[in-house]
């Protein structure tokens, strides 16, 4: 096969996602690490002058195109998965990582780095540059003899590890089916029933087919009448991927894999000189100490307790008092949460759910979007990996800005949850002299439309909807030149999720929603009175919800402090739990054997960042709240000023910087605390 014959060796355009095939991975791996280990010695070469111009050119070029290409691999490997790609990425994995540790440990190249004069920078390679050389010391650069290749054997075998859990994961929640009776499915909305009678029929079976993908699952444990059945979907989901599932799923048991990431971690910070892994996850992110998080999450935790507790009262009062339910289960809550919020509020999550089909709700974000940035979005065509794909660009006064896929649907092969991740960033190319626009994914786990109409969407996934959009602003709306800096890249974890949060607040504004709305049957777009009970429940068990964010957190972070990684984590989640939780699971719950985020997704010792973002992003839309005129929030003079302050200058500065150019001030916890409704 040669080069132009192999698709995933073609950057002239965007991904020929149409054309990729398994037996294209490796052939193409393999050239494009051979490119890059050529670039590397050829800028490493003691002749080689050190300046940001000359390295760029020969050795960022060469990287980015590796860094493309196995994104495109990676990324097919998330949303459709087989067994031949997998195959082929797990083949190619080791020497991929094998390439970047050796890359970011390479003394010489660090020497070249260091050579560069910082001051004949502009800011945004200063930035850059600064970065590069806190890199080269976290990545191993200074470390020599036998630690130097004991520290490149634990990135190989990380990457391994991560995977496998991501498999597993993936693996346990595809194999469990439960064929339900029509009898059992009691309460449960009528558009899950049918796509579950549609899944059975699909395998050739009789019933109703309960999977616990989140467009099934969750809609059964909220509103399924049978506690029976909710107990079967619980355990089947809090057991996934650990020694608690059922014999003949333990092949998918994460424990060991938990294990050994944690040790592997251990030994890499002590082989950089740290005591912990989360004092090494924490030099390039904004807070300061493992010390200053557990601090601030169990101050939050402090003010959040006592909403909580009246939360747990409120709930327990109901079941006892209108479910005949005394001694609630952990499958009872979200069927009783559900019941006080309807009864309480006079709305369920299924009466709102029919004013939100998905093709009004994204016009509706691309309409946010288009008023408060100054852009325009239009539907666009690629090639694409699967047909319910979607994929659309961004422009300003007919200038490109940047393009991105939307892939919103659940299925079979596609991992749990929604993301964004980048395809390309934007970057003035050395080698050619041309502004290569940014690229986004956007995926989503929402239902597929039943009976050919629409999916529609709960006001979480509407919320869900937009938070990956945000990320994908911060992306695609930087101004940024520099590819290390450009976009999401080169910012710090803990405030990456700023943009995504600060886009969730729009989804409780009146002025927003009401122009996104047309209920199912009849078209009607969805009435004041409704909204104003939705906005009445929005605070409803925030109480809760926060505290299992903080319990999540704390865990993470007490986690890659001072635990022993020999021994097993059950213990000291118990510990947090007792701490902070007003809520127990049961004992044989395992919900960590599948918290991917720290074992599989760049959390680790980083899942505070979506509470200490919520700070700055609460704050920041705050502002919007302040300067709000006849027409709502949706201010383009505010949104300008918040484009310029902080979606344009992606990593280019510290995020401290950004938020201080946009407020004026330091980041306050008052809006938060206003906003979850416990000022």
């Amino acid at each position: 096969m040669n080069d132009m014959d192999n698709p995933l060796l073609d950057f002239t355009s965007l991904p020929r996602f149409d054309r990729i095939r398994p037996e294209h991975v490796g052939p193409a791996i393999d050239e494009l690490l051979t490119q890059a280990s050529r670039a590397l010695e050829t800028v490493t070469h003691p002749d080689f002058p050190p300046t940001w111009t000359t390295l760029s050119l020969i050795l960022d070029v060469a990287t980015e195109r590796l860094g493309r290409a196995w994104g495109v691999v990676s990324h097919l490997s998330a949303v459709a998965d087989s067994p031949a790609l997998r195959a082929a990425y797990n083949e190619a994995l080791p020497r991929v990582t094998a390439f970047w540790t050796r890359l970011g440990a390479d003394e010489r190249l660090y020497a070249k780095y260091k050579a560069i004069d910082a001051a004949a920078l502009n800011d945004e390679q200063r930035q850059a540059h600064k970065n590069a050389v806190r890199n080269f010391v976290l990545s191993g650069a200074e470390l020599a003899g036998g630690d130097k290749a004991r520290f490149a054997v634990i990135q190989e075998r990380q990457a391994q590890v991560s995977q496998k859990f991501s498999e597993n994961v993936l693996d346990a929640t595809d194999a469990f089916a439960y064929y339900a009776r029509k009898d059992e499915l009691d309460g449960v909305p009528d558009d899950v029933k049918q796509a579950a009678l549609a899944a059975a029929q699909a395998d050739g079976k009789t019933g109703y087919k309960l999977t616990l993908k989140m467009p099934c699952y969750l809609p059964v444990m909220q509103f399924a009448r049978s506690s029976a059945l909710r107990e079967t979907l619980y355990r089947a989901y809090v057991t996934r991927a650990s020694d608690q599932a059922p014999e003949d799923a333990r092949a998918f048991d994460n424990s060991a894999l938990i294990g050994e990431t944690l040790a592997l971690r251990r030994e890499e910070a002590q082989l950089l000189g740290y005591q912990t892994f989360a004092e090494v996850s924490l030099v390039p992110k904004m807070a300061e100490s493992p010390a200053q998080v557990v601090a601030f999450l169990r101050d939050l935790a402090r003010r959040a307790r006592p909403h909580a507790e009246r939360d747990v009262a409120d709930l327990r009062e109901f079941a006892r008092n209108h479910l005949q339910l005394e001694n609630p289960q952990a499958w009872d809550w979200p069927y009783i949460g559900e019941q006080l919020k309807e009864a309480r509020f006079a709305f369920s999550e299924q009466e709102v759910k029919q004013y939100f089909p998905a093709p009004e709700v994204l016009a509706g974000l691309f309409k946010i979007a288009e008023t408060l940035f100054e852009v325009e979005i239009r539907s666009d065509s690629a090639p694409v990996w699967n047909p319910g794909v979607e994929f659309y660009r961004i422009e300003r006064s007919g200038q490109l800005i940047g393009q991105f896929y939307l892939d919103p649907a659940a299925r079979t092969g596609k991992r749990g949850g929604a993301w964004m991740d980048d395809a390309r960033s934007r970057w003035l190319r050395p080698d050619t002299g041309t502004l290569q626009t940014p690229v986004a994914y956007l995926v989503c786990n929402f239902s597929q439309g039943v009976d050919g109409k629409p999916p529609r969407l709960t006001h979480d996934e509407v919320t869900t909807l937009f938070h990956e959009f945000g990320h994908g602003l911060h992306h695609m709306l930087t101004q940024v030149n520099e590819h290390d800096v450009s976009g999401i890249s080169g910012v710090e974890w803990d405030a990456v999720e700023l943009p995504s949060q600060f886009m969730e607040n729009f989804c409780w504004e009146w002025e927003v929603l009401r122009h996104m709305t047309a209920h199912a049957d009849t078209g009607e777009p969805l009435p004041r009175a409704l909204f104003d009970k939705m906005l009445a429940a929005k605070n409803f068990q925030s109480g809760l919800q926060t505290l299992r964010q903080i319990e999540f957190s704390l865990f993470d972070m007490l986690l890659h402090t001072g635990h022993d990684p020999a021994q097993d984590f059950m213990p000291l989640l118990q510990q947090v739990r007792e701490e902070v939780a007003v809520l127990q699971p049961p004992p044989w719950s395992r919900a960590m054997h599948t918290f991917s985020h720290i074992f599989a997704g760049g959390y680790a010792a980083g899942y505070y960042s979506y509470k200490w973002a919520e700070v700055l992003s609460a704050d920041a839309y705050a502002a919007f709240e302040e300067s709000a005129g006849k027409d709502g929030v949706v201010n383009p003079q505010t949104g300008r000023k918040y484009r310029q302050a902080i979606l344009e200058v992606g990593g280019s500065r510290p995020a401290m910087e950004s938020f201080k150019a946009f407020r004026g001030r330091e980041p306050s916890l008052d809006a938060l605390m206003r906003h979850l409704g416990m000022a």
